[in-house]
C-alpha cells in the first residue's frame, strides 16, 4: 500500500463574509476523515488536490511538492486555503 500522509489546511486569507464563517488563521487536519467545521463546497474543491498529497503526488506548478494554496468558489467572499503535507519524520 502507498505511503498516507496527513494534510494540513489552514485559511490564509479572506474577503468579504464566508457563509461558513471561516477566518484567517482557521486550522484543520486532514487524516482518514473529513475535517469537522470546514464549509462543504471548500472541501469538495480542496479535496482533488488533499487526495493528490496524500498520496504523495507532486503537483508540478508548485515549487514546494508539499505544498499547494487554493480557493473556496465563491467568487463574492473567497476565502484562500493553503494545504501541506505532513512529512511526520521531518
Amino acid at each position: 500500500m502507498a505511503e498516507r500522509y496527513k494534510i494540513a489546511v489552514e485559511v490564509i486569507s479572506q474577503k468579504g463574509k464566508c457563509n461558513a464563517g471561516h477566518k484567517v488563521g482557521d486550522k484543520w487536519v486532514v487524516g482518514n476523515k473529513t475535517p469537522e467545521g470546514i464549509c462543504l463546497s471548500a472541501f469538495a474543491s480542496l479535496f482533488p488536490n488533499i487526495r493528490a498529497l496524500t498520496f504523495g503526488a507532486n503537483l508540478p506548478w508548485e515549487s514546494d511538492p508539499d505544498f499547494t494554496d487554493m480557493a473556496c468558489p465563491d467568487p463574492v467572499n473567497p476565502v484562500v486555503f493553503s494545504l501541506r503535507r505532513i512529512r511526520e519524520n521531518s
